[in-house]
C-alpha cells in the first residue's frame, strides 16, 4: 500500500511539516510513503483544451496511492491558501461533472484520507469556539465529492512559538500512523449503517409500543399508523443528530 502525504504549508520546517514527518515515521514496510510539498509545485488551473503538466504529475501521484494524508494549517479560521488553491486547481480532475454541472465521484472513488491541521489558538479555546472546524469542513467537502473515504482527523493547537511537537500529539501521530498501516480497501458503508439504524429503531419502537399497548397506555385503534409515524419521525430526528455530530461537529482537541 502506498501513502501520499500532501503538505499545504508555507514552510517545510514548520509545525505542519513536523506533524507530517512524525506521522510518516510510523509507516511500516511493506507500505511505502511519499510527501508532496505543494510549495515546490508551480501548478496552474487547467484551461480549455490544455491541461497543466504540473497537475498531471500530482494527479498521477494521487492515482498511484491508496491513502492520502492531507495536512495544512488553519489561517483566519479556514484552510490555508496553498491547500485551498490546490483543491481549486484540481477541481476538474477530482470529480466528474454531469450535464447540469453536478459533481460525481470518479477515478479517486473509494481511496482513503486522513486530515490534520494546526492553529495558534489554544486547545480549550479551539474546543469551545471551533476555530479549526471550517478547515475540516472544506477538506471533507472536497473529499466527499471525490468519493474518498475518511479515516480520521486531528488538530495540533497552540502552535505559536512551538519548536517541537508535544508528547501528547506525538502519541496521536503514532496512533494514526499505525492506523495507516492497516487501512483496508472498502466501500463507503454510510447508507448501510443508516438502513441498519432504521431497522433497529423500527424493532425497538414496535416492542416498546406493544408493551405500552398491553399496559393500556396506547389506544388500540390506529395502532400501526401511530407506530409507523413514530418510527419515521424518531429515525429522521436521530439521523439528523448523528449526521451533525459525525460530519459537522469535528474533533477539536
Amino acid at each position: 500500500m502506498k501513502i501520499l502525504g500532501i503538505l499545504g504549508s508555507h514552510l517545510d520546517t514548520g509545525v505542519t511539516a513536523m506533524t507530517m514527518n512524525e506521522l510518516m515515521s510510523h509507516v511500516q514496510q511493506p507500505n511505502t510513503y511519499e510527501v508532496v510539498y505543494l510549495e515546490n509545485y508551480d501548478f496552474k488551473p487547467d484551461i480549455f483544451g490544455k491541461q497543466d503538466p504540473v497537475l498531471d504529475k500530482l494527479e498521477q501521484k494521487m492515482l498511484e496511492s491508496d491513502v492520502w494524508v492531507i495536512g495544512a494549517p488553519t489561517y483566519w479560521g479556514n484552510l490555508a491558501g496553498q491547500m485551498k488553491d490546490f483543491f481549486d486547481c484540481m477541481r476538474q480532475r477530482l470529480v466528474r461533472f454531469d450535464h447540469t454541472g453536478g459533481t460525481h465521484p470518479d477515478r479517486f472513488k473509494d481511496k482513503h484520507y486522513l486530515s490534520f491541521t494546526n492553529c495558534y489558538t489554544g486547545e480549550f479555546e479551539n474546543f469551545v469556539t471551533g476555530v479549526t472546524d471550517q478547515t475540516f469542513r472544506t477538506i471533507d467537502k472536497v473529499m466527499t465529492a471525490a468519493g474518498v473515504i475518511k479515516i480520521g482527523e486531528f488538530v495540533v493547537p497552540g502552535t505559536y512559538g512551538m519548536k517541537e511537537l508535544p508528547a501528547k500529539k506525538k502519541r496521536i501521530c503514532e496512533k494514526y500512523g499505525n492506523k495507516l498501516n492497516n487501512v483496508k480497501k472498502r466501500d463507503d458503508s454510510t447508507m448501510k449503517r443508516y438502513i441498519e439504524l432504521f431497522v433497529m429503531i423500527c424493532v425497538m419502537a414496535l416492542i416498546t409500543m406493544l408493551i405500552q399497548l398491553g399496559l393500556g397506555l396506547l389506544p388500540k385503534t390506529d395502532f400501526f399508523t401511530v407506530y409507523i409515524s413514530f418510527a419515521l419521525i424518531f429515525f429522521i430526528l436521530l439521523a439528523c443528530i448523528l449526521h451533525f455530530m459525525t460530519f459537522v461537529k469535528h474533533r477539536r482537541r
